[in-house]
């Protein structure tokens, strides 16, 4: 088991509305803060969960499995669930998938799904091209010894955002922007996750977002493609043009935010609207069940003159065919 690290999870409570946000391999809840903000500004709960074995040493991430950070996506959105009555899951890169995941298995529990960057497979332009010999290592005792330090541009095109990124990354605090390298035993992990979830893709029923970059150096746009075609609900989609991989911290986080915002919305007010129709087909059953109550005995109702069917029974009808 590996050993306790300090939590860094963030958490902006707001309104009933809330989104959960997963960070990505070897990543810190930070990368997603920017998002977070912009959601409790538009009075959205937000929270930015920490995975197991993150934000500590490459050896606690390596005492970790792709099901730890599920069980620890599947905390913080019960949690999440003390709060609010309606819930998002979302995600950077790894943390796009493990989303997909949470929704997948708990179906119920989560109304819609934000994936940004989203990575099936590591197929950038910045990835070697010999990294398929990467698949024979992970199968031979030599994957314990392998790990894959972050090279340039480190997902961002933002000059100035990759020094500070770089600077964070090489003093060595975790927390702050994450490992500097990668244990072969945790990439392993991630494609344990990929797939566990390819699937499950056509089963994936909730609305979903997905936003990618177009020149993309860690995962390219194909991602996002096949998505597109294997999501089993409605998938909205939105294409970036002047960023690399860590979308919510490169140069168009801005149209980031306001995507996801606006998207987080449209489940919001669909949410509302379906109350309020459920609302409005309670009050005329209400209604018939108080006049038959009424009623002279002996006395027959309309909807009794229809043989074998009940007022109750009308009412079912009448919803099912509006609805």
């Amino acid at each position: 088991m590996a050993k306790a690290v300090t939590d860094h999870s963030i958490l902006y409570e707001r309104g009933p509305v809330g989104v959960l946000l997963i960070h990505g391999l070897g990543g810190t809840p930070v990368e997603m803060r920017d998002i977070a903000r912009r959601l409790a500004a538009a009075g959205y709960t937000a929270m930015c969960c920490q995975l197991a074995g993150h934000c500590g040493t490459e050896d606690d991430l390596t005492a970790t499995s792709f099901e730890d950070w599920y069980g620890s996506a599947l905390a913080a959105l019960h949690e999440l669930e003390k709060r609010c009555s309606t819930i998002l899951v979302g995600g950077l890169s790894m943390g796009a998938v493990l989303a997909a995941l949470v929704a997948a298995r708990q179906p119920q529990r989560v109304r819609g799904i934000v994936m940004l960057a989203p990575t099936l497979t590591y197929d950038g332009w910045s990835i070697p091209k010999y990294s398929f010999l990467l698949r024979w290592v992970m199968n031979t005792p030599l994957v314990r010894y392998y790990r894959f330090e972050e090279r340039e541009p480190y997902g961002l095109k933002d000059e100035r955002a990759r020094a500070m990124v770089s600077y964070a990354m090489r003093s060595g605090n975790s927390s702050e922007a994450g490992l500097f390298a990668t244990p072969a035993l945790a990439l392993r992990e991630l494609w344990r996750l990929t797939t566990t979830i390819k699937p499950l893709l056509p089963l994936i029923r909730q609305r979903t977002l997905v936003v990618h970059a177009r020149h993309d150096d860690v995962a390219s746009l194909d991602n996002a493609i096949t998505l597109q075609r294997r999501l089993g609900g409605v998938v909205d989609t939105m294409v970036l043009e002047d960023s690399y991989h860590l979308i919510t911290v490169d140069r168009q986080r801005h149209l980031v935010g306001e995507r996801v915002v606006e998207f987080v919305g449209r489940i919001a007010r669909d949410v509302e609207t379906e109350q309020a129709e459920a609302a409005t087909w309670t009050k005329p059953a209400t209604a018939n069940a108080a006049t038959e109550a009424d009623a002279a005995p002996g006395v027959r109702e309309p909807a009794d003159l229809v043989a074998g069917l009940g007022s109750a029974a009308l009412a079912s009808a009448g919803a099912g065919h509006g609805s």
